[in-house]
């Protein structure tokens, strides 16, 4: 049965009206007329979906969005990211090429809108995410404006971090903004890329990347999410990895009124080595929701997982981490840890970390722990002379620093203890 709800209505508008006055190429235009069309079937998740239980997005659903649209200015991009020789700006999901910059790009690494490359991007755009049952993928993919578009050739090394900066600008009423990332890693080559969502005002940002790496690539990719606590965010990451190759994820969500990352990786090669690390700092009424699945499909591959969450207020959290460890994929070597640190009596988290193994030559691990600040530290540091306040900050900053100090952008590690600095304030 197709959905008819005014919440549907709006976005069959949206693409109706965008379809209108497109100029996508014939493939593009049947991708996202199926998508919207199993959008349309999907509608919304509910928390009667099994991977949705603790996450209601109906403040998603009854918010009536406007088209993209706002203005942002340089200073807005270095208070956001600070001062980066190579970087793409969105403001609102739109490319804003003035802000934008790539100074010292090697000849050949392709850094550039996906709007402007879909002739170089058709190869592998949409075929790593399902339309099938991911229902803000199928609505990402009929509606996304824009995104960015890495392709990094073989044999080459960008020193340089590649920033992606989304800006959401609320102005004139609430904004959806879909958005579409390809980043592409060819043999033997090597990059990092980051990825800042900031902005003010209520909006919603519903974004999907897509990463492709190949043998002997090398990539660290960092995703921070710095929005306001008017923000909605849902992300989806899927990554494609050949082997042998080195992956390594950072995710950092301080932002938003509700938050959704969905973060999924298939190691379809030997030799893979995949670390996925997040922090998650929420306060007030803000809720945070990390669903990680690592597809172990080959043998001889090593994945690495560490989620740290701080809870405040009346926050809420999710994590649900999988492992899968396929039949063929002997000699795995798989760890997840989640570790959480409430610091109110009112903050909550539903945390599962799951294990399916279906090889019996591995070696694999899980676990989690909910807890408070030890109170025997609390009193050692406050016998010492230091205020309850401060000694509360130095715990919650020795907690986070077991993920912030994985972080090897000096610049970037800097800028995420400042901000945690300023949460912890609040």
């Amino acid at each position: 049965m197709i959905a008819t709800s005014p919440e549907i209505k709006q976005f069959r508008a949206q693409f109706d009206h965008a379809r209108s006055e497109s100029s996508d190429p014939s493939w593009l235009r049947h991708l996202r007329a199926r998508a919207m069309e199993r959008f349309e079937a999907l509608g919304f998740p509910t928390t009667r979906h099994e991977e949705w239980k603790y996450t209601s997005v109906q403040p998603i659903a009854e918010t009536t969005f406007r088209g993209a649209g706002g203005t942002a200015s340089l200073a807005d991009v270095t208070r956001a990211i600070g001062d980066s020789a190579i970087r793409l700006v969105f403001v609102n999901g739109r490319y804003v090429p003035e802000l934008s910059s790539a100074d010292g790009l090697p000849t050949g690494v392709r850094v550039s809108n996906v709007a402007a490359s879909l002739d170089s991007a058709e190869d592998h755009l949409g075929r790593y995410v399902s339309i099938a049952d991911q229902h803000f993928v199928a609505l990402n993919t009929a509606l996304f404006t824009d995104g960015a578009y890495i392709r990094v050739p073989s044999g080459k090394v960008v020193e340089t971090p590649i920033h992606v900066l989304y800006l959401g600008v609320s102005g004139g009423g609430p904004v959806a903004s879909h958005v579409r990332n390809l980043y592409v890693v060819e043999e033997n080559a090597q990059a990092t890329i980051v990825e800042t969502y900031a902005g003010e005002g209520t909006y919603f940002t519903n974004v999907v990347t897509e990463i492709v790496e190949s043998a002997d690539a090398n990539l660290d990719h960092y995703k921070v999410q710095i929005e306001s606590e008017g923000a909605y965010h849902v992300a989806t990451q899927r990554l494609e990895q050949a082997g042998p190759s080195v992956f390594s994820s950072h995710n950092i969500s301080f932002g938003g009124a509700l938050v959704r990352n969905d973060i999924n990786s298939r190691l379809g090669g030997e030799y893979i080595e995949s670390t996925i690390n997040g922090l998650y700092v929420v306060n007030g009424r803000q809720h945070v929701d990390n669903h990680t699945a690592i597809d172990h499909a080959m043998p001889n591959c090593a994945s690495h997982e560490l989620y740290k969450g701080i809870m405040d207020g009346r926050s809420t959290g999710v994590f649900n981490g999988k492992i899968f460890v396929r039949q063929d994929a002997q000699k795995t070597d798989a760890k997840q840890t989640n570790q959480n640190l409430l610091l109110s009596r009112d903050a909550v988290i539903d945390t599962k970390p799951q294990l399916e193994i279906y090889a019996d030559d591995v070696r694999c691990t899980h676990g989690a722990t909910v807890g408070q600040l030890d109170s025997d530290a609390l009193f050692y540091l406050r016998s010492r002379g230091i205020g309850l306040a401060d000694a509360r900050g130095l715990l919650v900053h020795a907690f986070a620093s077991d993920v912030l100090n994985r972080i090897k952008i000096d610049s970037l590690r800097e800028r995420m203890e400042e901000a945690l600095s300023r949460k912890l304030a609040v």
